[in-house]
């Protein structure tokens, strides 16, 4: 049956020009968000987003930019059509897709900047919610917004999750990283997770290459294919282990998280890991974090995305049940516009077919 398929991994394309629009005036004034067009004699380089003196992204050198200036033809249209809903919708019918979680592009590099304050953040992460809010209009049946989280003072993130759910939103998002000091498991987020389980909430973490800030692979890696190799499937694997040592999930244990963008073949290497070398190692020094393997915590908390054509599904299942997968598409972005296929399901043909019926129909009920 057509347009059934629930897309739990798409992205809209930010205008610059709704920052102005939407944000406080006096901290558009002390961060202003603009374009700024680089010279270059020999090759013609897109203009630079910035917050103020400082690139939106880092490590977003002048080999990238002119790299990106040949690439960004290819998903132009893409692009384009993530600008409105009206070209979501047309998009999704294309790809018989029914539903969809929609997630920034930009909005998570702003919000979570490491050159900006506390006030600046939190202002961002509201103004690019509100505008998601207008950009969705009455098409809330099919686009599902997932409101954004400020992280810079974990004081207002209790308030924050009030604002998301006053506009019906079922989904936060996160990203994985280290934020101004503070892993996903410290304490300070103690007050934000009950909060979380107490609305129901589902906790979507999504990381991405080139943050102004502490990702993975930044210390030793200044190229793309580096950074681009380490920001997503790493940064979320650590995830999983703050949320798990620190005991987050263990005290909250209806908390529901939403791992996305890495796909799933690092599951069961990583649960194996966890479970037989690292949970029997020195079982007093977790029994009051880690009170069961950690593998029976990821069943019970954690749901990912599979990415098509990656090797490891059918051990994933194996491992975690089939339920706990969902299709995301990263539509429009580039490095996975390869990755849509008009035809999911044979892209999945070595999965049972009541399994890929969970993954594409089924699972995501359990999350909004």
């Amino acid at each position: 049956m057509p347009h059934k398929i629930f897309d739990a991994d798409r992205h809209v394309i930010e205008p610059v020009s709704l920052w102005e629009k939407y944000t406080n005036k006096k901290i558009f004034s002390r961060f202003p968000i603009y374009l700024k067009q680089i010279e270059n004699d020999d090759h013609e380089i897109p203009p630079v987003l910035m917050i103020g003196d400082h690139p939106v992204l880092d490590h977003w050198h002048e080999q990238i930019q002119i790299a990106a200036a040949h690439e960004n033809g290819k998903s132009l249209v893409e692009r384009t059509i993530a600008t409105t809903a009206e070209g979501q919708l047309m998009s999704m019918n294309d790809s018989a897709i029914k539903e969809s979680l929609l997630f920034p592009s930009f909005a998570m590099y702003i919000v979570n900047h490491d050159k900006i304050d506390a006030e600046a953040s939190l202002e961002f992460a509201k103004a690019y919610n509100s505008w998601l809010y207008d950009y969705i209009g009455s098409h809330n049946d099919r686009l599902h917004g997932v409101g954004i989280i400020s992280r810079h003072d974990p004081k207002n993130m209790v308030e924050q999750l009030d604002d998301i759910v006053k506009r019906g939103w079922k989904v936060i998002k996160l990203r994985p990283e280290v934020i101004k000091g503070r892993s996903l498991g410290h304490p300070d987020y103690e007050e934000f997770w009950n909060q979380c389980e107490q609305l129901n909430l589902t906790v979507a973490i999504h990381g991405g290459t080139h943050l102004f800030g502490n990702t993975v692979g930044t210390d030793r890696f200044t190229s793309r294919f580096g950074l681009h190799a380490c920001s997503h499937p790493i940064e979320i694997q650590m995830a999983f282990l703050s949320l798990l040592e620190s005991g987050v999930v263990e005290r909250y244990q209806n908390l529901k998280f939403l791992l996305l963008e890495a796909g799933c073949s690092w599951i069961p290497y990583w649960l194996w890991r966890l479970d037989n070398i690292c949970y029997t190692e020195f079982p007093t020094l977790i029994k009051d974090t880690i009170k069961q393997p950690p593998s029976e915590y990821f069943k019970r908390n954690f749901w990912v995305t599979v990415e098509l054509g990656e090797p490891s599904i059918q051990d994933c299942i194996k491992a975690i049940g089939d339920e706990k997968l969902l299709y995301g598409s990263d539509f429009p972005h580039p490095d996975h516009i390869h990755l849509n296929d008009t035809d999911i399901r044979s892209e999945l043909r070595e999965i049972e077919a009541e399994q890929v019926d969970n993954i594409l129909y089924n699972n995501h009920k359990n999350i909004i």
